[in-house]
């Protein structure tokens, strides 16, 4: 398309164009109507001449308490969520919703570029990375160019660039959706959160599949409760189709039937919605489920045609993981044959069930396993072809979640012969409190406990044999570890090498 507006700075807009979104009153409108904006902003970090700086009110900030902050930088709009007063040339106008103000003002800005491409959401608790993985793995061995915006980092075709949040604020998402519209991205898989949902973060971006992936308790320190977490997991299938600009796109929801929030979810979308599972019910569905330690076959039917699969990735959980992708791209007009061959030829996402090689025949795995589902359902895949002993080394993470932290324990202990808890991200909390927690209800014989990550996997790999099993899990493809606020490099993959390379000196 080539919208070569905005993030190179060269044109401008005027701010009248914001007025419709904003619904602003006639008198609003008039005081706007000749200003030009060079940017959209919520950060007084990235205040600029000229620019709309929108004041959103958070949970430990407040950006009407900046407005003034932002007239002196140079902002020429300011839009607040309650009346302030400022000196100075900035016009300012009040809306009721500045989170979603600034989603629709960001999409303007950069020209829409979510409606030139095909947009994919997916949202769950557990599966968002390595969904968002085969999406973009199928459409470009299809030969597509596609983009992907999710946890372990952007991507612009084969360009990778860091990332943040799973979801990115407004501004940020719409400037990326930019840049690939501008490089000819065809599609975008992204993941999106329940806590990027319920803050907006995602109005603005005209979605064209929304996939769910299940829902277990997870974030709960934000939601407080499963019920608004379900809330706003459907918002994005509650809004599929429901754009502000119209577009003559169809609009498909793809849903695992198999989970009971999935099945309320049919009930709250307009648009299509195909089903998938594994227990006889969805449209989509696997049968004859075989897990190996070399992979996953099954007989995957779709409207009364069945094909065979033989996955290179192991485990119930990457059946359900294939069947979305297969989903959400058949939707997309892809011949199911072709689905099948780029699904087999994958070899696994980072940190996602990934296999450490090594010499002492030992099948060592790290996992971003963090949540008791997660844990769970990793640990009955590795249940399924182990031999020998399983060693589950395990931890969780600081300042959240408190209530899972037994529950984690319980899981590890009664799935695996050798339980080692350790620390993930303890943030601000003291390691050794996060293990009181963990290990407060099982017996004090059952399990090794080491708040040193480096050594309690040490431990693990020290004591394994031929045969066995070791899962490191919780962190997956995080490269880093927070303790107070600091972030330092942490890598359980590196730790695992590291281990092997010591031994052989």
């Amino acid at each position: 398309m080539g919208f070569n507006k905005t993030f190179t700075g060269d044109e401008d807009m005027k701010a009248a164009e914001f007025a419709e979104l904003l619904q602003l009153s006639h008198e609003d409108q008039k005081k706007i109507q000749d200003i030009e904006i060079t940017d959209v902003t919520q950060d007084t970090r990235q205040l600029s001449d000229g620019c709309c700086f929108v004041a959103i009110k958070g949970l430990h900030f407040n950006g009407n308490e900046h407005v003034q902050e932002a007239a002196d930088a140079g902002a020429r709009l300011i839009v607040a969520s309650e009346p302030v007063s400022i000196t100075g040339d900035a016009v300012v106008v009040t809306v009721p919703d500045t989170q979603k103000a600034l989603a629709q003002l960001s999409a303007r800005f950069f020209g829409d570029p979510s409606a030139e491409m095909t947009m994919f959401g997916v949202t769950g608790t557990n599966g968002k990375t390595t969904i968002t993985h085969l999406i973009s793995k199928i459409l470009d061995d299809h030969g597509s160019k596609t983009g992907i915006i999710g946890t372990m980092y952007n991507k612009i075709g084969d360009k990778k660039l860091p990332t943040i949040n799973t979801t990115p604020d407004p501004h940020t998402v719409q400037k990326l959706l930019r840049q690939m519209d501008d490089e000819d991205v065809m599609e975008c898989a992204m993941e999106v959160s329940s806590i990027a949902l319920v803050q907006g973060r995602a109005w603005g971006i005209d979605f064209d599949t929304a996939v769910f992936t299940n829902l277990t308790e997870d974030h709960l320190d934000f939601h407080k409760t499963v019920e608004n977490y379900f809330d706003a997991k459907a918002l994005l299938f509650s809004q599929l189709g429901n754009s502000y600009h119209k577009t003559s796109k169809p609009k498909t929801a793809v849903i695992n039937i198999d989970d009971p929030y999935g099945r309320r979810l049919i009930d709250k979308t307009a648009a299509n919605v195909l089903t998938y599972g594994t227990h006889g019910q969805g449209l989509l569905q696997a049968k004859n489920i075989q897990v190996t330690s070399h992979g996953t076959k099954f007989d995957l039917s779709i409207y009364g045609h069945e094909y065979p699969v033989h996955l290179k990735l192991m485990g119930d959980f990457n059946v359900y993981n294939a069947l979305s992708a297969f989903g959400a791209t058949y939707e997309h007009g892809l011949e199911p044959e072709e689905i099948i061959k780029s699904l087999e030829s994958v070899e696994g996402v980072r940190g996602r069930f990934q296999v450490v090689p090594n010499d002492q025949d030992v099948t060592v795995i790290v996992d971003y396993a963090h949540t008791p589902d997660g844990l769970k359902n990793v640990l009955n895949t590795i249940n399924a072809f182990a031999e020998k002993r399983v060693f589950c080394v395990v931890g969780c993470g600081g300042d959240r979640e408190t209530e899972k932290r037994p529950i984690m324990a319980d899981i590890a202990l009664n799935n695996s012969t050798d339980a080692i808890f350790t620390s993930d991200n303890p943030r601000t909390e003291d390691p050794e409190a996060i293990l009181d927690e963990m290990v407060a209800k099982v017996p004090k014989d059952s399990y090794t406990r080491n708040s040193d990550r480096r050594e309690a996997i040490y431990y693990a790999l020290s004591k394994a044999q031929a045969g066995d099993v070791v899962l490191i899990a919780g962190k997956g493809h995080e490269d880093y570890q927070i303790i107070g606020t600091t972030k330092h490099h942490f890598d359980d993959v590196e730790v695992v090498n590291d281990f092997y390379a010591d031994d052989e000196k």
